[in-house]
């Protein structure tokens, strides 16, 4: 039997990338339809540091995966005329003055700054402070507490750095022989100032690092540049590179999203963000206020306990995590991890109002709820007070394919959701920058044009209000009990 043709590309084919914690993927994508041509992943890994208390990564590795990815995409990569780098999020990237690692990338999830976090968020004022400045309270996961961290355990590498990057900045700089960045992924840094947007030098001189280190920010619609030689990597000399971004910002942008439509997002930890005309300043921390890849706004919530947890508890139950059942007063608390909204970094998991009656099915039932719950109120606090409160709910990420998932958030929102069709956003969202640059339009009007969005929808139920309730005065008495390390 003949094989199928493959459809002509309609328009230019263009390269999105997704560099994240684990892997790395690429897909070919016809910058015209959206249709993706081909599709390659590298694999790199996770090691602990000194000690095996931090979370490393040898950026070495996401350039092999990035090669891999690419040769596994055939002809297709070669014939790419724009390519785009999403990356994960507030990494450290120390270079030296070859453009050479100075030791493995701290990741995101190294919460090793902790101590140095402390201080900074005291010795500038306090939240409200680096609220109204940065944007955001930073984090544990912030590249400026990583950065303090290594000043005070590793001088010697702090003073062999003669470049400091961000993950996907570091890729981009491989491909194009220049340090730039973009304003979404430096918004996550803790030392790029929202309100100027421009790199904070009282910020910089209290942690000790030198702007001249760090990469151009570029505005929307700049190129980074150009693809050099590189006959090592299958992409054509001369492609265009566009600015990149970080991994939350480009699955915005693979959405398509317009203001005030909200984003719920079902993975190991949950995330909820939108797109805001306003410049985010929370007091509290539990909002980030990272920019987003054009000229708005991403204000940005996360829990850290999401599925992972609740397949937890229906393993500890013995049943499959669709087996839920409704009715009960049992209120589950999965925080098996501490919690970061709310912020309970020392909590355990919590159970209270068993009964005799109380079935597993409802107890894992309490479980989706709780995790729902803590990401709900994170949602209301990351939506405009203006936002429509009838704007369907857009379900992303692993847990978006579970009927047990979907259905809680429907009870407990009141809301209709939508379930994107489009898998890889992250490399979605990077490959519409790129068609963006490589045809002159915007990009998130490309992704909605390839109608990335698009999926099945389910209308609104009412709202279980005595649930919300039930669970919102449990986590308040508890909360001291919660605290306590």
């Amino acid at each position: 039997m003949a094989a199928a043709a493959v459809p002509v590309p309609e328009g230019p084919l263009v390269v999105g990338v997704d560099s994240s914690t684990q892997s790395t993927k690429a897909l070919v994508v016809d910058a015209a339809t959206g249709r993706v041509v081909a599709r390659g992943q590298g694999p790199h890994t996770v090691g602990g540091g000194a000690g095996g208390e931090g979370k490393e990564s040898d950026p070495e590795q996401w350039w092999e995966a990035l090669a891999e990815a690419l040769r596994q995409c055939g002809p297709y990569a070669r014939q790419a005329a724009a390519v785009s780098i999403g990356g994960q999020q507030h990494g450290l990237v120390t270079l030296d003055s070859a453009g050479r690692p100075v030791r493995p990338a701290l990741l995101w999830n190294d919460v090793r700054s902790a101590p140095q976090r402390d201080r900074l968020v005291e010795e500038l004022g306090g939240p409200k402070a680096w609220a109204e400045r940065i944007g955001s309270v930073p984090a544990t996961s912030f590249t400026v507490t990583k950065w303090a961290w290594l000043m005070e355990n590793e001088p010697e590498a702090a003073r062999a750095t003669a470049a400091v990057r961000l993950p996907h900045d570091y890729l981009t700089e491989r491909l194009t022989g220049y340090g730039t960045t973009d304003r979404g992924d430096a918004s996550g840094t803790g030392w790029w100032a929202s309100g100027t947007e421009a790199y904070d030098e009282e910020i910089l001189g209290r942690v000790g690092l030198s702007p001249a280190l760090l990469p151009r920010v570029l505005r929307h619609g700049e190129a980074a540049g150009t693809v050099r030689d590189l006959p090592d990597l299958p992409l054509p000399t001369g492609a265009l590179v566009a600015t990149g971004t970080g991994d939350n910002m480009a699955a915005a942008l693979g959405l398509g999203l317009r203001p005030g439509q909200p984003v719920l997002s079902l993975g190991t930890s949950g995330t909820v963000y939108a797109v805001s005309e306003h410049r985010p300043a929370d007091p509290t921390g539990v909002v980030a206020g990272f920019a987003d890849t054009r000229e708005a706004w991403l204000p940005l919530a996360c829990t850290l306990n999401c599925t992972l947890a609740v397949d937890k508890v229906a393993a500890l139950l013995g049943r499959d995590r669709e087996a839920v059942e409704p009715g009960g007063s049992a209120v589950l608390l999965p925080f098996l991890d501490g919690e970061r909204t709310p912020n309970l970094p020392h909590a355990s998991g919590l159970l209270h109002g068993l009964r005799h009656d109380t079935g597993p099915g409802q107890l894992l039932q309490a479980a989706y709820d709780g995790a729902v719950f803590a990401l709900l109120t994170a949602l209301d606090q990351v939506l405009d007070a203006d936002a429509a409160p009838d704007t369907p709910l857009l379900l992303i990420g692993g847990g978006a394919k579970g009927t047990a998932w979907r259905e809680t958030v429907r009870r407990l929102s009141g809301r209709p959701v939508q379930v994107p069709r489009a898998q890889e956003l992250v490399a979605l969202g990077a490959a519409a920058q790129a068609a963006g640059l490589a045809l002159g339009e915007d990009p998130a009007a490309v992704a909605r044009r390839w109608a990335t969005a698009e999926g099945p929808s389910y209308e609104a139920v009412e709202r279980d209000e005595e649930a919300r309730e039930r669970i919102s005065r449990v986590l308040s008495d508890a909360d001291g009990l919660l605290r306590r390390a």
